[in-house]
């Protein structure tokens, strides 16, 4: 298999995730909304402070290494570059506010345990395999955020630029709101083109194409159970509270 098979392989990959994920293809919620901003603050903070550090950690590469460790200090400590200077956690973390959530709801959250089987999914992928592997976990679900993956408003827009755009019609939120969103949309290009670039460079140096390929489909499956449980807590929370409105 060649660097632009492999290529060709994991962009496939994306696009079918892009294409069936519940949560990017049906219409959202108030409910998957709070869902996504209780459940996706935790697993920010568990992905960037656990599990891609154990990547970094692995990863032969300086300069890939460093590339990393810059992309956890943006998610986790500030963000200069993308945002305003807020970690992209608390940025999540305020937009839920800004929705009409308490900030005690969102902070005290725990993990469903849906979000805790992906984390256990996501320790195996990433902890003690081959570094090329673990830098696919890293970034897989990131690419989908980049327009021309999937279908409709996310195949034009990417998948966090159609949340830009469906939250702040759902919740009437400034563009200053929605930073969450458009922060995403530019820092996942650079993150996820540092996996996608770094697998052209080394899949085909170290004879692991079929590897790298399957690495995507399976961190992927991790993506959509996780996502999948958020749509469905989701629902249950609008029916307990009767919440009908809905935003294709």
């Amino acid at each position: 298999m060649s660097t632009k098979s492999v290529i060709a392989g994991i962009d496939k990959a994306v696009d079918n995730f892009s294409k069936n994920n519940r949560m990017l293809n049906e219409p959202m919620t108030k409910g998957r909304a709070y869902m996504f901003v209780m459940q996706h603050r935790l697993n920010t903070r568990q992905r960037n402070s656990v599990l891609k550090l154990r990547v970094a950690t692995n990863t032969p590469v300086w300069d890939v290494k460093m590339d990393i460790l810059e992309a956890c200090v943006e998610e986790l400590v500030s963000d200069v570059e993308h945002g305003d200077g807020r970690p992209h956690w608390k940025v999540l973390e305020d937009l839920g506010v800004d929705c009409g959530m308490k900030r005690a709801q969102i902070s005290n959250a725990k993990p469903l345990p849906s979000t805790r089987l992906a984390w256990r999914a996501w320790d195996g992928l990433m902890s003690n395999r081959h570094w090329l592997l673990g830098l696919m976990a890293n970034t897989c679900a990131e690419r989908a955020n980049i327009p021309g993956y999937g279908k409709g408003e996310v195949k034009k827009k990417g998948w966090f630029g159609n949340e830009n755009r469906r939250w702040g019609k759902m919740f009437g939120l400034t563009e200053e709101q929605r930073l969450f969103f458009g922060m995403h949309s530019e820092a996942d290009i650079k993150h996820s083109d540092l996996g996608w670039k770094t697998v052209a460079a080394h899949a085909a140096k170290l004879h692991m194409e079929d590897e790298v390929v399957d690495a995507c489909e399976e961190n992927l499956i991790v993506w959509d159970h996780y996502l999948n449980g958020i749509a469905d807590a989701g629902d249950a929370l609008n029916k307990k509270m009767g919440w009908r409105l809905k935003v294709k």
